[in-house]
């Protein structure tokens, strides 16, 4: 048996909610909701004056107890926005960066986890909207500077987003051909976490790499989370081998 852990990936939309209340709060509630071991964030606000300039990365994690990774993909003067990664497993940042981008500046986090003398490598991002960018970004992070790069001995490999792409999609498949797609991986009918309040879409995905076995995917859809977020988390229960 190898060690278990719980790996969610939200799209936070700023902490904004569906019913337009700003709430870091609510949104580490619905993250406790998921009993969630290592989370990837994506639409943080860093002392951005419309979301009340607080560390929304910061804030999360210590209503959690979590300490968080944060990259800003946008940073105009004293205002961020991008990803985060928050755990309260022990961390080593590896990279955090920008991705090709024409239209809304995008970016990845790359952060090592060690969990009982492995190395779990967790990519975290947040793709952009127009398809020819996507796969940009994507031949990028599969590229030599990120998931093409050599790994450490004994590392396994997780990549989380909003991915913005659906499973037909060519920045879906290239990624697909890289790594696992965790809801296909364990099986049922993979779940869709966008919109809210009726989620049509699968465009938030966890990937797993060789040696992370998937033993369950769900997206969380308490009442809480369809308020908390335009977005629902999405969760994956994952065995490192």
């Amino acid at each position: 048996m190898g060690s278990r852990l719980r790996v969610v990936t939200y799209n936070v939309h700023s902490c904004f909610g569906t019913d337009r209340k700003l709430d870091p709060g609510r949104i580490a509630a619905v993250i406790a909701e998921c009993e969630a071991d290592i989370v990837a964030l994506q639409e943080v606000d860093v002392e951005r004056a419309r979301s009340g300039g607080i560390d929304q990365a910061e804030t999360i994690a210590a209503h959690l107890s979590m300490i968080s990774h944060f990259h800003p993909a946008l940073h105009l003067e004293e205002e961020r926005y991008g990803d985060a990664l928050l755990t309260a497993l022990p961390t080593r940042l590896v990279k955090a960066g920008g991705l090709p981008s024409r239209g809304e500046p995008r970016g990845a986090l790359w952060v090592e986890v060690p969990v009982d003398g492995m190395k779990l490598q967790v990519f975290v991002t947040h793709l952009g909207l127009l398809g020819g960018e996507r796969v940009r970004q994507t031949e990028a992070l599969i590229g030599p500077d990120w998931l093409g790069a050599e790994m450490p001995e004994r590392s396994r490999v997780v990549f989380a987003g909003d991915l913005n792409a659906v499973s037909r999609s060519a920045s879906y498949r290239l990624l697909a051909r890289r790594l696992k797609d965790a809801q296909v991986e364990a099986g049922g009918r993979p779940g869709a976490t966008f919109p809210s309040r009726l989620p049509l879409l699968r465009i938030d995905h966890i990937f797993v790499g060789e040696g992370v076995r998937v033993h369950r995917t769900f997206v969380h859809d308490s009442p809480l989370a369809r308020r908390a977020s335009d977005h629902l988390p999405l969760c994956a229960d994952i065995e490192i081998e």
